[in-house]
């Protein structure tokens, strides 16, 4: 075994409380910045942690105590542990309290190295950016951005004898694109497990494209305008709503999937036949098979930490099948686990993109993506947010310039019923909240209403 192995079963050994999980985790990060169409900086980051959660059993109830801490040595090792069981021992009874995971087979790699990452990675894609700074450059448009890869090795031992452990690659590209004269402005972002696949010509190529149409400007009062959503922007909503799909908070009628004394589940969202769900083994989404988690509330329990995580449609066929459920939570209320899942995909449309739903429009909007989304009403889950980086007049099926921006006000879950068309699904990128949920798969959607309530002076 390696030092990280080592560390974890050291930390089983060393507690004194009545369970225990060590969770580790080895993380390398590599990355490129540029602005103004030159490279500015590039950098590698390597960091170990470790977590303890300790289980307290007292008086048929238990108590969790949670720390987590940089760790080394050995000796620091001792004190993280020792610390973990105070907490657990000074602690209340947990609400969401279960038995720890037993063991059951799989084939992970336990006793294998860490994985790595370095600059390497970006070795054809920092040429092929280069030749486009240059071209950029020669043309009076900027490009702005940072290009980030990330691998992090997950390693979790229990008390019960459980060991697990997952790779997982991460990795976004991100660029902001500008006229000479910084009136124009363009967005692409995408999540990038692997940059061997990155085409950053044609990337480049759309945000050329959206330059040229920034360069007539039009303005327009606020209001509800039919509007296409690309993937990214469907995706920041989308993951509002999957963060909303705690099954507690619906049964206490704490949020817009509670209805009178229960909740929406087998209710019908849309007449379209979407689906909403989470897959591990999503062949461009992949993300841990098993649940990771240091710290409990409504839609994760650290007493599930090693449990499997199957795939679950969470919305089938328009109808509402699933919420969200952590193992404790659902044997308090007598009903099947369905374990929250980093990854999510919306998809059921037809075949259509971005231009296909361009050429089909008479009058409408098209956006290119959102931000600073916030949400006004839990219980309704009505959002607040503004455009950025590019909204865009359509008439008689060609974008005929761009337009300023708004602030909107919408409730995501009531798009999946309005919406009058949902394109294919594709691998996206959500901007608001890539920082924290980056793996998706979203279609573009029409919405015919789409309530852009104020002008926004943002640029």
């Amino acid at each position: 075994m390696t030092e990280i192995q080592s560390l974890l079963e050291r930390a089983l050994a060393t507690s004194t409380a009545d369970g225990c999980v060590a969770i580790g985790t080895v993380h390398s990060e590599t990355n490129l910045r540029f602005a103004a169409n030159s490279l500015t900086t590039n950098g590698q980051m390597q960091s170990q942690t470790v977590s303890v959660v300790s289980i307290v059993e007292r008086g048929g109830d238990r108590c969790p105590g949670v720390v987590t801490r940089s760790v080394t040595t050995e000796d620091e090792l001792v004190e993280l542990v020792r610390a973990a069981d105070a907490a657990a021992r000074a602690a209340d009874p947990a609400e969401d309290s279960a038995p720890l995971v037993e063991d059951y087979p799989h084939d992970d790699d336990w006793a294998g190295e860490p994985g790595r990452t370095g600059v390497e990675v970006f070795e054809r894609f920092a040429a092929e950016l280069g030749e486009q700074f240059a071209s950029w450059r020669a043309a009076d448009r900027l490009l702005f951005g940072f290009a980030e890869h990330q691998l992090t090795s997950s390693y979790l031992a229990s008390s019960t004898g459980l060991r697990r452990r997952f790779d997982q690659p991460d990795g976004r590209l991100e660029l902001n694109a500008k006229s000479g004269d910084m009136s124009g402005s363009a967005w692409f972002g995408q999540h990038y497990p692997d940059y061997s696949v990155v085409d950053i010509a044609r990337v480049a190529a759309d945000l050329e494209t959206r330059l040229g149409w920034a360069q007539t400007r039009i303005d327009l009062p606020a209001g509800r305008y039919e509007t296409i959503l690309p993937p990214t922007a469907v995706a920041d909503l989308m993951i509002e709503t999957y963060w909303s799909a705690a099954a507690r908070d619906a049964d206490e009628g704490r949020s817009v999937y509670s209805k009178g004394a229960g909740t929406r589940l087998g209710e019908r969202m849309t007449d379209l036949p979407l689906t909403l769900r989470s897959d591990p083994d999503h062949p461009e989404l992949r993300c841990s098979p098993f649940q990771v988690v240091t710290g409990s509330g409504s839609m994760t329990s650290v007493f599930d930490n090693g449990a499997p995580n199957p795939a679950v449609s969470w919305m089938q066929d328009g109808v509402l099948t699933e919420l969200i459920r952590p193992r404790g939570y659902a044997a308090r209320v007598g009903a099947t686990p369905a374990l929250a899942i980093d990854n999510l995909v919306l998809e059921g449309g037809d075949d259509s993109g971005l231009d296909e739903m361009i050429a089909a429009t008479e009058r409408g909007l098209l956006l290119t993506c959102l931000w600073y989304i916030r949400v006004v009403d839990p219980q309704t889950m009505l959002v607040t947010g503004l455009t950025r980086d590019g909204v865009y007049l359509v008439e008689q099926g060609q974008v005929r310039g761009a337009v300023n921006n708004f602030r909107f006000n919408e409730t995501p879950v009531d798009l999946w019923r309005r919406a009058t068309s949902v394109g294919r699904s594709e691998h996206t990128l959500s901007r608001e909240w890539s920082d924290f949920f980056s793996r998706t798969s979203m279609p573009a959607m029409r919405i015919p209403d789409f309530n852009m309530s104020t002008v926004s002076q943002a640029s």
